[in-house]
C-alpha cells in the first residue's frame, strides 16, 4: 500500500506532490475542514510512537520516542480547538526530553487547513515527563502517582502561550492521511548551529515521518532527515 511503502519515496517525490497540491487549491477553492479533521489529527499524535525500528536499520539514525498527551485548557480560548503538551526524548533517555512543546491544534481562520501551533514552555523541566503522571493538575504538573490510564490536565492559556509561538505547520488531508508543512520561509529556531528549520510531515496509518531540518544563516543544512525522513511508529496496539 501507498502508506507501507512512504519511507522509500525520495524527498523530491513528496515536494513535488505538495506543489501539485497548492497549484490545485490556487484553481479550485479547497473543501472547508472541521472540528472532525482537528480530532483525527489529535487522535493520531497523541499515540506514542518511536523511532526505534529505523534506527535498528540505519546507524545513522537513534532511537527517539514520542510522547504527547492532552491538556484541559481554563480562560476564554477553552472552547477554540485542542491543546496538547509533546516531549521527545532518547529511547534510552526517557526521563530526560531533549525537545518539549506545546501544541495548539485548531482549524485556520478559512477553514481550510488543520494548523498546529507550536509553543515552547517558558520553563520546560516543570513539564518533563508530564504524560506519564496523573491529571487534573492546576497549571503546573504534578509528581502524584498515576490514577487514570489515560490522564489530562488543566492549565490556563497563559500558562501555555507564554511562551513564544515557535512555528506553524499548515496541514490538509490526502491519500497519505495528512500531509503538513511549515511556511516556505521555514522558523526561526536556535539550535545546534541552525538559525531557521522547515519540516514536513506526514500522518499515515503507521504513524508518522518528519523531514525536520535545520539551516545557519548560509542557508546550508546542519542537522535534520536527508536521505529519508525521521520514521515514527506507533507502539503496541494503543487504540
Amino acid at each position: 500500500m501507498v502508506m507501507n511503502r512512504l519511507e522509500h519515496w525520495p524527498i523530491l517525490l513528496l515536494g513535488l506532490w505538495l506543489s501539485g497540491s497548492q497549484v490545485s487549491n490556487a484553481q479550485s477553492a479547497p473543501q472547508p475542514l472541521s472540528q472532525q479533521h482537528v480530532d483525527a489529527v489529535v487522535g493520531h499524535l497523541t499515540r506514542t510512537m518511536d523511532t526505534t525500528a529505523q534506527a535498528e536499520r540505519n546507524p545513522r539514525y537513534v532511537g527517539v520516542q514520542l510522547t504527547t498527551c492532552p491538556i484541559q485548557i481554563t480562560g476564554p480560548a477553552a472552547s477554540e480547538g485542542v491543546y496538547l503538551y509533546q516531549e521527545q526524548a532518547l529511547s534510552e533517555s526517557l526521563n530526560s526530553p531533549y525537545r518539549q512543546r506545546f501544541l495548539h491544534i485548531v482549524l485556520s481562520a478559512d477553514a481550510t487547513r488543520i494548523e498546529s501551533r507550536t509553543f515552547k514552555p517558558p520553563r520546560p523541566e516543570e513539564w518533563a515527563g508530564l504524560c506519564e503522571q496523573s491529571g487534573p493538575t492546576q497549571s503546573e504538573p504534578t509528581q502524584s502517582e498515576p490514577t487514570q490510564s489515560e490522564p489530562t490536565f488543566v492549565a490556563t492559556v497563559e500558562a501555555i502561550e507564554l511562551g513564544n509561538l515557535v512555528c506553524t505547520v499548515s496541514l490538509r488531508p490526502s491519500v497519505l492521511g495528512y500531509v503538513g508543512s511549515t511556511p516556505e520561509e521555514g522558523c526561526p529556531v536556535d539550535l545546534r548551529g541552525a538559525v531557521r528549520l522547515t519540516n514536513t510531515i506526514v500522518l499515515h496509518q503507521d504513524g508518522m515521518d518528519s523531514w525536520d531540518r535545520g539551516f545557519d544563516e548560509n542557508g546550508i543544512q546542519v542537522w535534520g532527515a536527508r536521505a529519508e525522513p525521521y520514521q515514527y511508529r506507533w507502539l503496541g496496539n494503543e487504540p
